[in-house]
């Protein structure tokens, strides 16, 4: 879970930058605590019956998609409804909308004034919760509901809607105010749950009965646009709470555009307009909001989410990261090399960039800086690797299922193509990482600092779900089958493990799952309200022609501005919004150039990803500043440097699509082998060392052009960049023999 700035607070973390014993078998433990959701910094710490009441709600949560995924399924559009309110619900009661108060520090006169508003505002919310409880009674009791009933329309204003949308907008308004103490309860929240609750049981009311075809038309009940814009509202403001208001700006700027877009005159902006009511009444279903992100979100996300907190509970994270330290501390700059494999270990069960860093980077960052990384290279390192993390299959944290929910492409199709291009991203970083150790003559870890291999191979079994989860999805079961088979595997081998998941930490690992999953949750919902903009207004399409006209019908051109584009997008969002917008805005339009469909989603995907390294703006970069210490600005550039194989993978398999797996068996081998070369160029290029040691400017550049011309892929332009890499280490060992003989 994040702060309002995507960047966990590590102050409560456990986690411990230097080898300890462990009681139990006298082994070096490098990672304790790594599998422990950081508390962030807006995240409410209760004590006594309110963390019970909070854990039975979170718990409860979780189970409610356990049972409905698997066991009993609930309609649609009504599963879809609860798993958004159940988030604001949580979300509400966990996270504040201002900052805290010290417990000691005495309760301010416009505080006390604030807590009597909240009480003041639960009276209209309540007053619209029971509004919608009646019409739900109406409704099963044979009544008739349209958009046209003067009696229903009256009803529907006067005693539902007007109230309800005063309640919310007062109490998101007062909220940003309002300031407590970390364990006390905010009255203005209740009523923000209230309201949440009240739009959710008139829209499941509604929408199962037949006006649900009429939503976008005139003869919607204006109820559902009341309670769209309040949903909408609340949604907006859960997200700034757990995501920061870079979403939150993005989606403002859309709605805007909404209703600003007939008087803009520039012709691709430009578009009829669309009224308040029936814009609303259309943007809360599966067009907007209900559409695309919160199908994935109510299904594979927090299914995995759920995968993911069996894992902790287990304490696996703890384990894939003394086994990485155990497999690559020894090695040159070990804890760099240690921050590579842990972070691809971790992303598979960690959905954020920024958090898979604190995940992994208090251990490593404070490692690194010990033997020698300068402050800003450890961030960088830590930054470049977790973001890495949400491209590593097989899980690549929420944006590939979004990815086959909107192209229809098979989720373990994706997973293999995403396969080499996430090798040859993780090759490059470890290229540069061994390429700066050699530069800086570093060392590796001594044994007695380091987990013992041999003692962590016992237990190697700790790997079973997720070769369980990988098993089934290529055994042709489906996503959700197969996340809940590697969920109970997770539990069941746990059993040979110190760490057993009884009923009580089963019960703790569906609350973790619960709290873990607000974020995203929040995230995928707003997302939804821009990706509802854009089809609803045409936008996208229209975007879409503006690229194909500037792009001129060359594809290059075209991939270069979908490039900018998904960044700008993606810089201050989470992976999983910056996704699906780009998705709307750019994939289109590059399909419509004759990209296959796969490599464009991919194309976006990766730029998405990525933008959480890239300056100004880079989340994943900021948060590892903060552990080591750097200047934030100066860790992200780097991180650009170190993480540059990622920025020019997009293209390598759009050129050479052998790399996303298609083709045949031999084309794939000689594409990984002669792209792994090429990114290993690459490194040594930027890096300024190479085999042959440091390099001149002139062979820099050699290498740079050897490495363009083995990655894009064909057989002359290899033979070409075999040659010139040759010729400059050729070059390169003549000069330091000739440099040892004059000493």
């Amino acid at each position: 879970m994040n702060t309002q700035s995507d960047m966990p607070d590590t102050a409560r973390r456990d986690g411990h930058p230097t080898g300890k014993p462990d009681r139990r078998t006298g082994d070096v433990v490098i990672a304790d605590g790594v599998d422990e959701e950081p508390v962030v910094s807006n995240q409410r710490i209760y004590r006594g019956w309110r963390v019970w009441l909070i854990s039975l709600v979170a718990t409860c949560y979780a189970l409610f998609h356990v049972v409905s995924l698997n066991l009993f399924p609930i309609e649609t559009w009504t599963f879809r409804i609860i798993h958004i309110v159940g988030a604001l619900t949580l979300g509400f009661l966990l996270f504040a909308g201002a900052t805290f108060v010290k417990t000691d520090a005495g309760t301010r006169p416009v505080d006390r004034l604030l807590h009597w508003a909240g009480l003041a505002l639960m009276v209209p919310a309540a007053f619209a919760l029971y509004q919608a409880g009646t019409f739900q009674v109406q409704i099963d009791n044979g009544a008739v509901w349209n958009g046209i009933d003067p009696a229903i329309r009256h009803a529907e204003t006067y005693l539902y809607g007007i109230p309800l949308l005063a309640a919310a907008g007062a109490a998101v308004g007062l909220s940003w105010f309002h300031r407590r103490p970390p364990g006390a309860v905010n009255t203005i929240d209740i009523a923000l749950i209230l309201c949440a609750l009240a739009t959710a049981l008139y829209l499941i009311a509604i929408y199962n009965t037949p006006i649900r075809q009429a939503t976008g038309t005139t003869f919607a009940p204006i109820g559902i646009s009341f309670a769209a814009t309040a949903g909408t509202l609340l949604i907006i403001e859960l997200t700034r709470r757990v995501a920061g208001l870079a979403l939150v700006v993005i989606t403002a700027v859309f709605l805007t555009y909404v209703f600003v877009g007939p008087y803009i005159p520039i012709g691709v902006l430009s578009f009829d307009g669309v009224s308040w009511q029936r814009f609303f009444s259309q943007v809360y279903t599966d067009a907007g909001i209900l559409g695309p992100t919160t199908a994935v979100s109510s299904t594979y996300i927090i299914l995995f989410i759920i995968f993911a907190a069996f894992l902790q509970v287990s304490k696996v994270g703890d384990y894939f990261v003394n086994f990485a330290f155990a497999a690559a501390g020894r090695a040159r700059g070990g804890p760099a090399k240690v921050a590579i494999f842990a972070s691809g270990l971790m992303g598979m069960i960690n959905g954020t960039s920024a958090g898979n860093v604190v995940a992994t980077g208090s251990l490593t960052i404070p490692l690194m800086k010990k033997i020698g990384y300068p402050p800003r290279s450890a961030g960088a390192i830590e930054a470049a690797a977790s973001t890495g993390g949400q491209i590593m299959p097989p899980i690549m944290g929420a944006g590939a299922f979004i990815m086959a929910e909107i192209t229809g492409i098979p989720y373990t199709e994706i997973a293999v193509a995403a396969l080499i291009p996430a090798v040859l991203y993780f090759g490059s970083i470890f290229f540069m990482v061994d390429f700066e150790a050699r530069r800086l003559g570093m060392r590796g870890m001594r044994d007695d600092e380091l987990p013992k291999l041999a003692a962590l191979a016992r237990h190697v079994y700790l790997f079973l779900p997720i070769i369980i989860l990988i098993t089934a999805l290529f055994m042709g079961y489906s996503v959700i089958r197969a996340g809940t088979l590697a969920t109970a595997a997770a539990a069941v081998v746990s059993w040979l493990s110190p760490h057993r998941m009884g009923p009580r930490a089963i019960y703790r690992a569906l609350d973790t799952a619960g709290v873990m999953s607000v974020q995203i949750i929040a995230v995928c919902a707003c997302a939804g309200v821009i990706v509802g903009v854009i089809s609803l207004t045409g936008v996208g399409a229209r975007f879409s022609s503006l690229l194909l006209g500037l792009a001129e019908n060359s594809q290059l051109v075209a991939l270069f501005f979908a490039m900018c584009i998904s960044i700008l997008l993606g810089m201050g969002m989470p992976t999983t919004a910056a996704y699906a917008v780009a998705a709307s805005v750019v994939a289109p339009g590059l399909i419509q150039l004759g990209i296959e469909p796969l490599t464009a989603h991919f194309f976006v995907f990766y730029y998405a990803v990525v933008s959480a390294i890239t300056p100004p703006v880079a989340l994943a970069s900021y948060a590892a500043a903060g552990i080591s210490g750097a200047n934030p600005m100066g860790t992200s550039v780097t991180s650009f440097k170190v993480g540059l194989a990622a920025f020019i993978v997009p293209f390598m398999f759009f050129y050479n699509p052998a790399l996303l797996s298609a083709g045949e068996w031999h084309e794939i081998v000689r594409a990984l082998v002669t792209a792994s070369i090429g990114v290993c160029l690459l490194s040594g290029a930027v890096q300024g060392y190479f085999l042959t040691g440091r390099q001149t400017v002139v062979r820099r550049i050699a290498l740079g052009l050897a490495a363009m011309f083995l990655i894009e892929g064909g057989i002359l332009s290899d033979v070409i960049g075999v040659g010139l890499a040759l010729g400059t280490l050729l070059v390169g060992r003549v000069g330091r023999r000739m440099r040892s003989g004059a000493q």
